[in-house]
């Protein structure tokens, strides 16, 4: 049987769909539909059934597909690192979100690759939940870390940690709040404060507000900038209001820079996902990331 033809049935079968197998594997669709097809005849058994968004895998593309990958993604791995033990090291590349992979995930994988010597070397990148997730598929990245779960077979999510959501200012805001004129009761006294987010559509206070007092805010954004270790800098600075991860302002509540604007019994949370290409923890230096990530976020909690 053509190792070609189970490579392109493999990443059909992750991926769920002929189009996103054939960028994956940067061959056309019609290629792609034409070694299924091939593969097929050769088996003598139908291994998909085309539907009218992707694909669906048989009981025998199933039973093929936990058969082959290993074996195949053990190959790929071969191909990568070489045959000799001494080669270069393997570059794990990984994505995810700045704050959180530059204050959260590299400092824990820099302390592996130092605890081990001669693990791998580390290349990262930035970027939103949809342009990592693309990126991993398309396998420009072997970790990302994400706040959306991945949906279909070809990427495999595991929950990493949350985070918690505080509303803070600076401490000259409570006082002007606290002696601000009565407000209607459909609105808060929070609402005419200027707002410092990542982006206009003001994705963090819209969560908070509809998770803590289930409205939307009123205010717009008075200072957008994307990078929420910025928007720290500039609530710190009295610019207004911001809703920021417990972990990146912690440091500045407990100095005074920053105090929380609100309390509530529930906090808003956010959880984060660990996400791999379907298959590549067979991988020693993914893997040993993965786990090592994965141990660190005990303390992340």
């Amino acid at each position: 049987m053509d190792l070609a033809l189970l490579r392109t049935f493999v990443t059909v079968h992750r991926a769920g769909s002929f189009t996103r197998a054939a960028a994956l594997l940067g061959l056309s669709q019609p290629a792609v539909t034409s070694q299924i097809r091939t593969l097929e005849r050769q088996l003598g058994r139908p291994l998909f059934l085309r539907q009218a968004r992707g694909v669906t895998p048989t009981t025998v593309g199933d039973e093929l597909a936990h058969k082959a990958a290993p074996h195949l993604d053990a190959l790929v791995e071969i191909a990568e690192t070489g045959l000799d033990d001494d080669s270069a090291l393997r570059t794990l590349h990984l994505a995810g979100p700045p704050e959180f992979t530059a204050e959260r995930a590299l400092p824990a994988l820099t302390r592996l690759i130092g605890d081990d010597g001669q693990g791998f070397s580390l290349r990262a990148s930035f970027g939103n939940a949809e342009e990592t997730l693309e990126g991993l598929a398309a396998g420009h990245h072997d970790l990302a870390i994400t706040t959306a779960r991945p949906r279909g077979s070809l990427l495999t999510a595991t929950a990493l940690c949350d985070e918690e959501h505080v509303l803070v200012a600076a401490p000259r805001w409570p006082e002007r709040i606290s002696s601000a004129p009565p407000r209607p009761k459909s609105a808060t006294p929070l609402d005419n404060l200027p707002v410092v987010e990542v982006h206009e559509s003001l994705p963090f206070v819209s969560r908070y507000w509809a998770s803590v007092f289930d409205a939307r805010p009123a205010a717009s954004g008075t200072v957008i900038v994307p990078d929420l270790r910025a928007v720290l800098a500039c609530a710190v600075a009295g610019a207004g209001l911001a809703v920021l991860p417990r972990y990146l302002c912690r440091e500045a509540l407990e100095r005074g820079d920053v105090v929380p604007l609100h309390d509530p019994p529930v906090p808003p949370l956010r959880t984060y996902f660990l996400v791999v290409r379907t298959g590549t923890l067979a991988m020693p230096p993914i893997a040993r990331a993965h786990e090592w990530l994965q141990q660190a976020a005990v303390d992340w909690c």
